[in-house]
């Protein structure tokens, strides 16, 4: 999602893209600091 995010940023240079990125690398990092695994969770929520 954060890749996305970016992508779409940098051919558009829409800023929401660019603060949608910083909030989503902001979650991921608080996450790996309490040892969630953002990723996984990701990957369980398109399974259902």
């Amino acid at each position: 999602m954060i890749d996305f995010s970016w992508k779409v940023f940098s051919q558009t240079g829409n800023i929401e893209s660019y603060l949608l990125m910083k909030e989503l690398q902001l979650i991921q990092q608080d996450d790996s600091e309490e040892g969630i695994d953002t990723a996984s969770l990701l990957e369980n929520d398109r399974q259902i």
